[in-house]
């Protein structure tokens, strides 16, 4: 009795699978795991990928920058390597105290840097370092407009 409640489920089972349809859906909840994972890697390494100073060479198609609440401080080197904050001539060893002095009164963060095109790149960077340093992280590079593009046309 036994053996033949075995044999009676063993046809029945075979039966079905002859009967059943074919499902003709595609499983998408592999792809969807897949794609949530690469979602987050790119969520994670996106913000990692950006650089910290947006830098702007002379002569440039970049648009200016919008205006800001107060004066804003301009730092210039010229191409003796001369550093002025605004207009006052500063030692290289005195800025960053200076910097400091200077954020301290200031609302905004914000600095223009201007550097004449013939300054070597390692001293407009170290400039750049003493920003920093002293207290000014948001540095925008004023430049020339009218320079040409990647796609050899001039504004």
């Amino acid at each position: 009795m036994v053996d033949s409640a075995i044999r009676n489920h063993s046809v029945g089972r075979r039966r079905q699978r002859k009967n059943a349809k074919q499902m003709s859906e595609i499983n998408v909840t592999p792809f969807v795991d897949v794609m949530m994972v690469l979602l987050i890697i790119f969520m994670v390494a996106a913000p990692l990928l950006t650089v910290g100073v947006p830098v702007s060479l002379p002569k440039t198609a970049a648009s200016a920058l919008p205006d800001a609440q107060e004066e804003p401080l301009t730092i210039t080197i010229t191409a003796d390597g001369e550093l002025q904050i605004q207009a006052s001539v500063v030692d290289p060893e005195e800025l960053i105290m200076r910097l400091r002095a200077i954020a301290v009164e200031r609302v905004t963060d914000q600095v223009y840097l201007r550097a004449d095109g013939s300054v070597p790149y390692e001293f407009v960077m170290q400039v750049m370092g003493a920003l920093n340093a002293g207290g000014f992280s948001n540095i925008g590079l004023v430049t020339d407009g009218g320079g040409p593009r990647f796609d050899q046309t001039k504004e």
